[in-house]
């Protein structure tokens, strides 16, 4: 008994029914809808399919030679989809293709617009792309979690190495940058700046007076640094600069005369002007091995001791190399 077409269109709904002449008679509404509509019908089925495994078909006899056997074909329409098939006799002398997308599934529904109606009730395509649908939500959900997990993370590091009242880098910042500059035995110097009269000005004015003192002496050191400097605050009225492969002592001396000049103009506070000046302690790495962040830093500590002894306003350099530190002459700012 024949099954009919409209059974035969419910239960496999991508098929194709070919006569013994090999031409497509009937298509179910799946594949009709694939194809544009029914132009296709009534053509011979190789106008139609491209039948490529498990050999090439051309002719009816060599078709129904494959009666029973898995089939790949791709369609000859411009969409070029891929299918997999079998091929049974329908008892009239034809055969019935029935398809289905394989694991092509997923491109087919976005390319063809096909919807669970366009499935056998019995596919589990429809599962399957339900589980897709809910895997690529999941992935999405879990690259935005990561991407503010990253944000949150990056923040958080920003704010460790940060100071929160000046937004300069903090003394943990200057650790990690003056160890990787030793690892690379990169040649740089380091200036210790402490601020004069700053407690003064706290005395005086208060301490949201020396909060925006050190915020204005913070822009200053900002503005006549590089960009790849470090510039930091690392206690209450000390600041250090990193300054990475700078060490001739004239560009140095020249930078430590310009920040004191800038940092001792009057600073606007409150209907008063505030009063500072600043000692600097200059430590200059040769690039050589065999020293640490911590004896960088006590030699720029040396160098603004020696500036301090020395009176107010004044830089002090201290070359240090091979672990050793070598005084040098304190020179009053000009």
């Amino acid at each position: 008994m024949t099954l009919p077409q409209s059974s035969l269109d419910l239960l496999c709904p991508l098929h194709a029914r070919l006569d013994a002449a090999g031409r497509l008679v009937a298509a179910g509404p799946t594949l009709t809808k694939l194809l544009g509509g029914e132009a296709a019908l009534g053509a011979p089925f190789a106008t139609v399919f491209d039948i490529y495994r498990p050999r090439e078909v051309q002719t009816p006899e060599a078709l129904q030679d494959l009666a029973g056997r898995k089939l790949q074909l791709r369609l000859r329409h411009a969409t070029q989809t891929t299918l997999r098939g079998v091929a049974v006799p329908d008892g009239q002398g034809g055969l019935v293709l029935n398809l289905s997308f394989g694991i092509g599934v997923v491109e087919a529904v976005r390319s063809h617009a096909l919807t669970s109606t366009d499935f056998a009730a019995t596919d589990l395509a429809i599962d399957m792309l339900y589980l897709v649908e809910a895997k690529s939500a999941a992935m999405a959900a879990s690259r935005t979690l990561n991407r503010r997990l990253q944000g949150a993370m990056l923040a958080a590091e920003q704010r460790a190495y940060t100071d929160p009242l000046t937004g300069l880098r903090n003394r943990r910042a200057v650790a990690h940058v003056l160890g990787g500059l030793l690892r690379q035995e990169s040649a740089f110097a380091l200036m210790h700046l402490d601020l004069d009269y700053f407690k003064q000005v706290n005395d005086s004015h208060g301490h949201g007076a020396g909060d925006r003192v050190l915020q204005v002496v913070a822009r200053v050191m900002l503005d006549l640094t590089r960009r790849d400097d470090t510039v930091a605050r690392i206690g209450g009225d000390e600041f250090v600069l990193i300054l990475a492969g700078l060490t001739g002592r004239k560009r140095l001396a020249h930078l430590a005369s310009r920040l004191i000049r800038r940092i001792e103009e009057p600073i606007p506070v409150g209907e008063t002007l505030a009063r500072v000046s600043a000692s600097i302690g200059i430590a200059c790495h040769d690039g050589g091995g065999g020293l640490t962040a911590a004896q960088v830093l006590h030699a720029s500590d040396l160098a603004l001791y020696a500036a301090k002894r020395a009176g107010r306003a004044q830089y002090a350099f201290l070359p240090v190399a091979e672990g050793r530190t070598e005084a040098q002459e304190v020179l009053r700012d000009g």
